[in-house]
C-alpha cells in the first residue's frame, strides 16, 4: 500500500467529514491502541514461532547424538601411552625375533677374528739391517 500526502490528506477529511470533529481524536486513539496490540501480537506469534524452530533443532541434535549407528567417540588417550607405546613395540619386535632366533637351529657361528698380519721372511729380515 503506497500512500502518497495528497491520499492520506483525503482519508482524513472524509473521516473529519464521517466521524465529526468531537469523534475523531477518539478514533485517532483507537487506532493507535489498535496497531500497537498488533504489532505487539505479530512479535509474539513471531518470537514463538522462532522458539518452536529451536526446540525442534535441538531435538534432532539429541537424536542424532544418541544414534546407534553413529561411531562411539573413544575416550581421550593418556599422554603416557603415547610415549610408552614405540618403546613397548620395541621391547615386543625384539623379543619376536629373540624367540624365532632361539627356536630356529641356526649354524654355528664362525670366529671372526681377523688374520695376523704376515711376517716377513728371514731373509728380508737380514737384508734390512745390514
Amino acid at each position: 500500500m503506497n500512500l502518497g500526502m495528497p491520499e492520506m490528506i483525503f482519508i482524513f477529511l472524509l473521516a473529519l467529514v464521517v466521524v465529526g470533529p468531537r469523534k475523531l481524536p477518539e478514533l485517532g486513539r483507537q487506532l493507535g491502541k489498535f496497531l500497537a496490540e498488533f504489532k505487539r501480537a505479530s512479535n509474539e506469534f513471531k518470537n514463538q514461532i522462532e522458539t518452536e524452530m529451536l526446540n525442534i533443532e535441538l531435538e534432532e541434535r539429541a537424536k542424532k547424538q544418541q544414534n546407534p549407528q553413529d561411531p562411539k567417540v573413544l575416550p581421550p588417550e593418556e599422554p603416557w601411552e603415547r610415549f610408552m607405546r614405540p618403546l613397548t613395540e620395541t621391547v615386543s619386535r625384539t623379543r619376536e625375533e629373540l624367540a624365532s632366533v632361539m627356536t630356529s637351529n641356526p649354524e654355528p657361528a664362525q670366529p671372526s677374528i681377523p688374520p695376523a698380519p704376515a711376517e716377513p721372511p728371514a731373509s728380508a729380515k737380514s737384508a734390512d739391517n745390514t
